[in-house]
């Protein structure tokens, strides 16, 4: 790898710092050492190393990764790619690799230290525990991936005395074996991606990737430290473990006597920690972040722990005022007691004030002491504050801090303490970094901030922003690195970066991202060009729009370019592509246009680049294919066209690209290599979805390791081949074929051989027939839907252990649903348009994991499940098209997350369920076609005051209900009686599915792929319903369908209903109304169906808006009735009054036309949407084209 490519060079030297630096800038004492074990490596040695120790090394190199691969977001480009690491070569000269002399004479593999290297793998290879001689292994700062940690292999190590696996990315169960490695001095397996993250600045920290571990487990303590009598350091910090803490500590009191270093931040412990007290030879304590330790006052004792250097105690429920006593320990360096709002404390007399470097006192009631005058806290560097103790007396009372170099301040809201805030900065020289989060800084920042000459470092989060204060940032002449990051309430002015950011000359790293604005604000001002120093340019997600900037072509010390998810237009600069420096270009999510031109890049960097969802237009230049480093290429969703021969994308070193959705045709070409060097055997992440192919590529066959595949949205027909599992058994994670034309599988049994647990499985909207087939490890994602399969395996659901979302929608199956379903971990069960039948299993509602169940439009018969306990989970019920009977279970009131309830066309026979109105997040509720009977509710006892206030949609058509309606009824509708109804999404926002509506009109229907609350509508026809129409329904403002007819409606059309100004369709129809037309109608600006037919109306029918527009047969069969559209003239007794038609509102003459024809009714279908959740497909990102 040459280094003029990378510039990662210095940052090495900030991870072999970090290595060494505990929680909060620990590094300065020593606390954290991660011991080499002094082992030495022998350039001289008279022997090379075991030729089988080689070997294990190189097959070890062979599992690692050195560039990143977009599937993977904590992917890392790798700061070495071990280039000593040959064979042939003496392995005790390697990097990383340390030997000792042996009673063999050979030298022997003692050391091997990874860290930092950030290498990529899929877990740790089980060869690593062939070197058996290891008495130091430190693999921290890499890159696991998620897998699990080694079940087995650890325990060969028994000569082990440092192990270091943190911040690795490893997961799983921490592996037994450890517990016999009874040599061990250092153990570490905890996540430091958080401190890091918190680290010196002028590390160019911001710069350095690492991947935190996942989920980390210690389910037996004791039995892990048992043996563990050497251990003086144990690092556990985000390992979960299930121990109380009165065990934990009791473990370690009887197995390791000589502990020095406890960290186990984060681990969820609960219980009490005064058992604490017999470690006293303890020099670093962390406990912070373990938010179920029982409340209690600060533990004195620990003040009388003579070699105490790191107490971190954040988040434990810490309650009363800190002691006024002095700590034993003269060598108190970090104090953290942030988080903890219920201990109390003064400043700045604190006990041995003079010794710490770091103290974090956020979120807590401390305040500072108005008696006095004078602070020592003469060698803090490093102060983490809130805004409320700041005041116009702190600088005095809380001293200069002369030592201080980083300082953070929290929830700073008002101008006096802004103003006190930088007067004070002005008497600390040696400040570097300085940040805000949570402050309002809407007040303009004094100029005099640009006299912190030595601040390198400005960080500003959830802070509220305005021009001025930008303008005034840019008076930091020496500042290195500036970050603005999620700023929600910023004034959308601030956005329009100024000029003046071109005089901040020293910036190496400049980001401003995710402040999103709904509307363009700027573009990027030329001025950016002056930052000669630029090394990451970060843009994201700020709306800002015009072209991008020619001057961006004199940064030529850049590395990373992020303009994604603006609003930028026009042609991408050619000189992008040919930065000396820039590896990474990412400028997806615009409205960039026109063609990609060719460009000379021979010498180019570039590894990672990101085009997609633009308007980009003309074909892939070959410049762009055939760049030497290129190793993602991402280009789909834009207009390009032409053909692109899959031969051409080969490069050496190319893992993941997509072409998808573009108008491009993908073609093979002919295969006259005999060599296989140029195959593509490192591909890992394919994207040809809409490519106009008709077969799969042979090509691919030769890919190795392929891990996402998308194919879909072609013409290939015939089978699928088994290749695809058979040679990706062990590495695919996600693939789609959907949306083909794929008439069978070549399968020898109907158990997809897949030996990876798959994320997502899609063979949806194909000619497949037969049974199902699944994959043999299961997959979070199963979309069979819209096939023509028509059996499932008997025993299916023995292959769902890992599976969330099953669809299977659209198809010809058969059979029962098995009670074994409900054992399954099923978030999203969608059986809809089958043939399924018999009984619903009554342990279905028991699933705790169940969200969305569609059973639409099958034969399921019977009563519906009534165990449903308290905790029931399930936001969405589609039942609608079924032989359901019985009554509607009481039970259904537990699951107080509801949202959609549909019920219709089927054959419950129940009275109204009243008692539904107390599920406060409902606003669907469809009952039609049923045998519901009796009244529609009695709501004006006070104990259903509130119920139905979210209902946004209510069809009870073609029922039995009788009875008046009651006003109060309609009082209770809230969420139809909003003016200004913004329109909020019924959104599963963290599963992955979408509700929709369909509204059917004579035969016709439309779907709205989401159920927004400005869709409301009622529809009570075809009931028996009688007496006059309340007047009250006039109040839902919102309303935009209302049908009543079919009832036995009598009395006049009350005149309020001319003030639901949102209404579009109205059908009266085929009741006994009497009495004249309204005037006040006419004030429906929006109506588009009206359907007064079939009632015992009379006069003149109104002339006026939306009136003129209706036929003759919207007024049918009122005998009383006269004048257009009918036919039958009106008499001088028929002229409406002046009054009424001077009162009629001049309405906006621009209408909805949504609906059309007489009559409607409303049913709903589920969609399912797999859509782009940028926290949830973070390594699956082809799915931005189906949002």
């Amino acid at each position: 790898m040459a280094s003029s490519c990378i510039g990662w060079t210095p940052l090495l030297l900030c991870l072999v710092q970090l290595l060494h630096f505990h929680t909060h800038a620990a590094s300065a004492s020593g606390v954290h050492p991660h011991g080499h074990a002094n082992l030495t490596r022998h350039h001289s040695a008279p022997w090379l190393c075991r030729p089988d120790q080689a070997n294990t090394l190189l097959t070890l190199k062979q599992s690692f990764s050195f560039h990143p691969n977009g599937r993977f977001p904590h992917d890392l480009e790798s700061t070495t790619t071990l280039p000593s690491w040959k064979p042939g070569t003496d392995c005790c000269l390697w990097e990383g690799v340390g030997c000792s002399n042996s009673s063999s004479g050979h030298h022997v593999v003692t050391a091997l230290d990874l860290s930092g290297f950030r290498l990529n793998s899929d877990g740790i290879h089980p060869v690593l525990f062939n070197l058996t001689s290891l008495r130091m292994l430190d693999l921290s700062m890499n890159n696991f991936r998620g897998y699990d940690i080694p079940s087995v292999g650890f325990e060969r190590l028994s000569s082990l005395t440092h192990l270091n696996l943190s911040t690795s990315a490893i997961s799983g169960q921490v592996p037994i074996g450890i517990s016999k490695l009874t040599n061990l001095i250092s153990l570490d397996i905890s996540d430091l991606s958080n401190d890091i993250e918190d680290a010196e600045d002028d590390c160019d920290i911001d710069a350095i990737s690492v991947a935190p571990n996942y989920g980390l487990s210690v389910p037996y303590f004791h039995k892990i430290v048992a043996n563990l009598s050497n251990l003086t350091e144990l690092y556990l910090d985000l390992v979960s473990i299930s121990s109380s803490v009165q065990d934990c500590f009791k473990a370690l009191a009887k197995s390791v006597p000589h502990l020095r270093v406890l960290s186990l931040g984060y681990c969820d412990l609960q219980g009490d920690i005064s058992s604490l007290s017999r470690f006293k030879s303890l020099a670093v304590i962390n406990l912070s972040g373990n938010s179920h330790i029982t409340p209690g006052p600060f533990p004195e004792f620990l003040m009388n722990f003579p070699n105490l250097r790191v107490l971190q105690l954040s988040g434990i429920n810490l309650q009363g005022w800190f002691p006024r006593g002095t700590f034993l320990s003269k060598n108190l360096r970090v104090l953290d007691l942030s988080g903890n709002p219920d201990l109390s404390g003064h400043l700045p007399n604190f006990s041995n004030a003079a010794s710490l470097e770091t103290l974090w006192i956020d979120s807590t009631n401390f305040s500072y002491d108005k008696s006095s005058n004078c602070s020592n806290f003469k060698a803090l560097t490093e102060l983490v504050i809130d805004g409320e103790i700041i005041s116009t007396n702190f600088r005095s009372s809380f001293g200069m801090l002369a030592s201080l170099r980083r300082l953070t301040v929290i929830g700073l809201d008002s101008p006096r303490q802004l103003e006190s805030l930088f007067s004070w900065f002005g008497g600390i020289k040696n400040l570097r970094s300085l940040e805000f989060d949570s402050c309002d800084l809407s007040i303009t920042i004094p100029s005099s901030i640009g006299n912190l000459k030595n601040l390198t470092s400005l960080v500003i989060s959830e802070s509220k922003l305005t021009t001025q204060t930008l303008s005034s940032v840019t008076n930091i002449i020496n500042l290195k690195f500036l970050k603005i990051e999620c700023v929600d309430e910023c004034d959308d002015s601030f956005f329009a970066i100024p000029s003046a950011i071109g005089n901040m000359t020293n910036l190496e790293r400049l980001h401003i991202l995710n402040c999103w604005r709904s509307r363009p604000i700027g573009p990027i001002p030329h001025e950016v060009g002056a930052l000669k120093k630029l090394e990451s340019l970060v843009l994201r997600s700020m709306g800002l729009s015009g072209r991008i900037p020619s001057t961006i072509a004199n940064l030529t010390q850049l590395i990373e370019l992020h303009l994604n998810e603006n609003y930028l237009s026009g042609e991408i600069p050619a000189s992008l592509f040919i930065l000396p420096k820039l590896g990474y270009l990412d400028l997806s999510q615009n409205q960039l246009s026109g063609p990609i031109h060719e460009f000379d890049g021979a010498c180019s960097c570039l590894r990672i680049v990101y085009l997609e969802m633009n308007n980009l237009t003309g074909q892939i230049p070959q410049s762009l294919l055939v760049l030497p480093n290129l190793t993602t290429l991402d280009i789909e969703g834009n207009n390009l066209m032409g053909s692109v021969d899959l031969a051409s994308l080969w490069g050496e070193k190319l893992t993941s690209f997509s072409l998808s959705y573009n108008k491009l045709t993908v073609i093979e070409g002919e295969d006259t290599n005999n060599s296989s060097s140029t195959y593509p055997h490192q591909l890992m992440e394919i994207g040809l979805a809409s490519c106009n192919m008709t077969k799969i590529p042979k090509l691919l066959m030769h890919a190795k390791y392929v891990t996402y595949l998308d194919l879909s949205s072609n013409k290939i027909s015939g089978d699928i081949p088994s290749w695809i599992w058979d040679r990706w058994n062990y590495s695919l994670a996600w693939i789609s074929l959907s949306h083909n034309m794929f008439t069978g599988m070549e399968l020898n049994s109907y158990v997809i051989p897949f030996s990876n647990t798959l994320y997502s499985f899609d063979l949806s909207f194909n000619r497949l027939q037969g049974s199902i087939p699944l994959p043999s490890s299961s997959a979070e994602i199963l979309d069979y839907s819209n096939n023509s399969f028509s059996s499932l395996l008997p025993n299916f659901t023995l292959y769902l252990s890992s599976t969330a979302y099953l669809m299977l929608s659209h198809n010809n199956i058969s059979g029962y649903l098995p009670r074994s379903i409900c054992h399954s971990p099923l978030e999203v069960l969608d059986l809809s348009y089958n043939n399924f039948s018999g009984p619903l299993p009554q342990c279905l509602m028991e699933n705790t994991f169940l969200r969305i169940i569609n059973l639409r439009e099958n034969q399921f018969n019977g009563m519906l499940p009534s165990n449903i306990s308290i905790g029931c989970q399930v936001q969405t019920i589609y039942l609608n098209g079924n032989k359901i009977e019985g009554q509607l279970p009481r039970t259904l009131y537990n699951c107080t997350n509801l949202e959609v309830l549909d019920l219709g066309r089927n054959q419950i026979a129940d009275t109204f369920p009243s008692w539904l109105g107390g599920l406060l997040n409902l606003r669907v509720l469809v009952l039609r076609s049923n045998k519901f009977h009796g009244s529609i509710g009695h709501l004006e006892d006070e104990k259903y005051r509130g119920h139905f206030s979210s209902l946004q949609i209510i069809d009870l058509a073609s029922n039995n209900f009788s009875g008046k309606l009651h006003p109060q009824w309609f009082e209770n509708l809230k969420s139809m009686k909003q003016y200004d109804n913004r329109g909020q999404i019924i959104d599963h926002t963290d599963i992955l599915y979408q509700d929709s509506i369909t509204i059917s009109c004579k035969g016709l229907s439309m779907t709205f792929e989401r159920i927004l609350t400005t869709l409301t509508a009622i529809d009570i026809s075809e009931n028996a319903l009688e007496g006059s129409i309340p007047t009250s329904i006039g109040n839902l403002h919102s309303l935009l369908l209302l049908n009543m007819s079919h009832n036995v409606f009598t009395g006049q059309i009350p005149p309020q209903l001319g003030s639901i100004t949102a209404l579009e369709s109205l059908d009266l129809s085929s009741n006994m109304l009497s009495g004249e037309i309204p005037q006040e109608l006419t004030d429906l600006t929006f109506l588009s169906t009206l359907n007064l037919s079939n009632n015992q109306l009379d006069g003149r029918i109104p002339q006026s808006h939306q009136f003129d527009t209706f036929q003759e047969s919207s007024f049918d069969g009122n005998a009383g009735l006269c004048g257009p559209p009918l036919s039958k003239k009106c008499g001088p007794s028929d002229i409406p009054s002046e009054t009424h038609l001077k009162n009629s509102s001049h309405g906006v003459d621009v209408v909805l036309f949504l609906f059309a024809g007489v009559g409607f009714g409303v049913g709903f279908a589920a969609a399912i949407v797999l859509k782009l959740d940028y926290w949830i497909s973070w390594w699956f990102h082809i799915f931005r084209i189906l949002c």
